[in-house]
């Protein structure tokens, strides 16, 4: 069982910035892919970023340029820094993980969340 613990959340003005960072702890062979996602209120979830474990990363244009993804794979930590926000960042940002068992199966885990809201 994994367990992702999610902080750095919170109120901030357009054209600032926040750092989102996730730990994964637990029982587990290796943490894999690990990326965040975002859940506006009346939206679907989706995709902010993306890391692998030697450090490939994916943005979808919406946050190319402003959004950062790094991992830390000693601490098996995440981040998300996210500068130039602008109001329609606005969301609940989820953080999820493929961990890999000690059996080396794959199971793909969710933190619970944490709010950004972005005023104007």
């Amino acid at each position: 069982q994994v367990h992702l613990v999610e902080s750095g959340g919170g109120l901030v003005q357009a054209g600032g910035s926040l750092r989102l960072s996730c730990a994964a702890s637990g029982s587990f062979f290796s943490i894999d892919a690990m990326g965040w996602y975002r859940q506006a209120p009346q939206k679907q979830r989706e995709l902010v970023a993306t890391i692998t474990r030697a450090g490939s990363t994916n943005y979808p244009d919406s946050v190319k340029g402003r959004f950062t993804i790094s991992r830390d794979n000693a601490k098996n930590t995440v981040y998300l820094q996210m500068d130039s926000l602008k109001p329609e960042d606005t969301a609940v940002y989820y953080c999820n993980a493929d961990a890999r068992s000690y059996t080396y199966k794959s199971y793909n885990y969710w933190g619970q969340g944490t709010q950004v809201t972005v005023s104007s």
